[in-house]
């Protein structure tokens, strides 16, 4: 059964022993944790994970998932591994129902490494404003009513939806929450300039994910994401 195969292995914080910053482990931590299944939870000292995982997974990088003691290896392969051997109706289905939900934001966390890493101060504003540009659009796409909205209210305006899909979380949004919470954090540490409050949509979506546990507990720490990008990110 799978509360007895499962163990998941993340890379661990600058402490080597509590949960690190990485979006793709906290990614797969939420979706274990909506799939609403016991499972054991390791976490890596990244400095020391060649020798840690070279016994049972050789060359891997973390994420790591152990079942019935065979390792899954790439966030996605895992993801849909989860989402075969996981399935209704013991587990929740977490594939989105919109084919839009999965393509919301996905290119926000590329032109945040491109602005945050950039090296040259002259390109900071060209950087900045297609950041910005990728966030309206999510912004958009989160206040834009959804069809089951339009049809439950046809003259519904604003969206009321809770997460990208809908009001349960899905895949979606456990790819993108954990790489919008490391661009406010990081931006309005280092830019002093966060996600903008008047980006509603994504205000309202980034409140509902802190209500939630899966979201809640598999947070790291901001000092800790602070801390992993400060050797990347060009000081004033």
């Amino acid at each position: 059964t799978a509360e007895r195969k499962a163990q998941k292995r993340l890379s661990a914080s600058v402490d080597g022993e509590t949960i690190g910053h990485c979006p793709f482990c906290q990614r797969v931590f939420m979706v274990l944790l909506l799939k609403g299944v016991p499972f054991t939870l390791t976490t890596v000292d990244t400095k020391r994970s060649p020798d840690v995982l070279k016994d049972f997974a050789p060359g891997a990088q973390l994420p790591v998932l152990l079942y019935d003691g065979e390792p899954k290896t790439d966030t996605i392969k895992i993801e849909e591994f989860l989402e075969e051997t996981l399935n209704p109706p013991e587990y929740p289905s977490l594939a989105p129902k919109y084919e839009e939900s999965t393509l919301a934001g996905n290119d926000i966390f590329h032109r945040f490494s491109a602005y945050i890493k950039n090296p040259i101060p002259a390109q900071d504003e060209t950087l900045l404003h297609a950041l910005l540009k990728a966030l309206r659009k999510l912004d958009q796409y989160l206040n834009n009513p959804l069809p089951y909205e339009q049809v439950r209210d046809p003259e519904l305006v604003i969206s009321r939806r809770r997460f990208l899909d809908g009001d349960q979380m899905t895949l979606a949004d456990c790819n993108l929450l954990p790489k919008l919470n490391i661009v406010n954090v990081v931006c309005q540490h280092y830019r002093q300039a966060g996600i903008p409050r008047e980006l509603r949509g994504i205000g309202r979506y980034l409140e509902c994910a802190t209500e939630t546990k899966e979201y809640q507990y598999t947070c790291p720490n901001p000092q800790e994401v602070i801390q992993a990008y400060h050797g990347v990110v060009r000081q004033p």
